[in-house]
């Protein structure tokens, strides 16, 4: 009981304190912050926020940032399991992400980097998308719902950044929202995340918001 006890009061000063710095961190970049989910992060339309046995956001930042309409929050998420003898644990996962929108509808588009699982799943035919050159091909592990958008959305200037980017991130496109995320952060090292999201934006071809309009609500 006392251990855990112990457990409880450090998790608690622990996440006072992230909370404390991330409020720092807002007003470093004229943000607001809340420590909840006032505005419905978790339900937006992206893999990564659908994983698990159970999940939840937190500490969400949102405003303006270098022109830029953001949402930076922290994501979390479990998996059970049981083992030979019935007994249930859970393995926990945490992430930063940083969500913005473009004027477009796009569909589901997953980016991240190639890992032992996927390189089986690739193996095996299923899902990945193949690009060239080979280097990207073994770097990345792209998943789409409509392949061609895939290959528009992923051209040759986009395909160099990413492959200088930090191996870190994972990146997500679904309607008018784009994802970058990563395990979680200091926040101190928030700006990066946001710059990174800022750069995968930029990078979107100019045409492809013009071949998947954004589509009128209602």
């Amino acid at each position: 009981m006392l251990g855990t006890a112990a457990a409880a009061l450090i998790s608690y000063r622990l996440k006072q304190r992230r909370r404390q710095e991330l409020a720092a961190m807002a007003g470093q970049l004229g943000l607001d912050l809340s420590p909840d989910d006032p505005l419905g992060c978790l339900g937006l339309p992206f893999a990564l926020l659908a994983r698990g046995d159970g999940r939840g956001v937190e500490n969400v930042l949102w405003g303006t940032w270098q022109g830029l309409p953001v949402r930076q929050f922290d994501q979390r998420y479990y998996e059970e399991s049981i083992d030979a003898k019935g007994r249930r644990s859970r393995t926990s996962h945490r992430y930063s992400c940083a969500v913005t929108e473009i004027e477009a509808t796009f569909p589901p588009l997953t980016i991240d980097r190639e890992n032992l699982l996927t390189r089986l799943v690739d193996g095996l035919g299923l899902d990945d998308i193949g690009f060239e050159p080979e280097g990207f091909n073994r770097a990345f592990d792209v998943k789409a719902e409509d392949r061609k958008f895939a290959y528009d959305c992923i051209d040759q200037r986009m395909k160099r950044w990413l492959l200088e980017a930090s191996p870190g991130y994972r990146f997500e496109a679904c309607g008018p929202w784009l994802l970058d995320a990563t395990r979680r952060l200091r926040p101190t090292q928030l700006i990066p995340l946001l710059g990174t999201l800022k750069g995968f934006r930029d990078r979107v071809p100019r045409v492809v918001p013009d071949l998947y309009p954004r589509r009128a609500v209602g």
